[in-house]
């Protein structure tokens, strides 16, 4: 059963990966193109709280996000943002950082924060179909 960190983010639709105990979801609203969920499978509410596997498999997880975005963002820094104030379950909000912006399906994305903290609530929303397209695609290009 996938926890509701997961569906919230859109899972199944916006599934990019899945590794033994992670998901790496496109997060539908994106403050920088390419904009990441990497959600625990595990039932876990505290970072404590997950098993030795859900750790040595955080690797597994953050080398293949690293891998796409590398080369389909060509970010400059990378945030990893572990909020978990609204949505419960272990999960990381990963961010490309960049100057400048980058263009993708008919969007201007900017990092409205660069070079300084991430700024959340300036973001591209996408539609359903949009998010959904955007995990097939980054989907195609994963290489953990």
């Amino acid at each position: 059963m996938t926890n509701p960190t997961a569906r919230k983010f859109g899972f199944p639709d916006t599934l990019v990966a899945e590794t033994a105990h992670w998901l790496v979801l496109v997060r539908p609203q994106q403050p920088t193109f390419g904009a990441l969920v990497l959600v625990c499978k595990e039932d876990a509410t505290a970072f404590s709280g997950l098993s030795p596997g859900a750790f040595s498999d955080l690797k597994t997880a953050v080398d293949g996000i690293e891998a796409l975005l590398r080369h389909t963002v060509a970010y400059e820094r990378i945030n990893y943002l572990m909020l978990m104030m609204v949505d419960p379950d272990v999960h990381f909000h990963v961010l490309p950082r960049y100057p400048g912006e980058r263009r993708h399906g008919g969007h201007t994305f900017t990092d409205a924060g660069w070079p300084g903290q991430p700024q959340l609530a300036s973001h591209v929303a996408l539609s359903e179909e949009e998010a959904k397209a955007l995990a097939a695609d980054f989907a195609a290009r994963w290489r953990a």
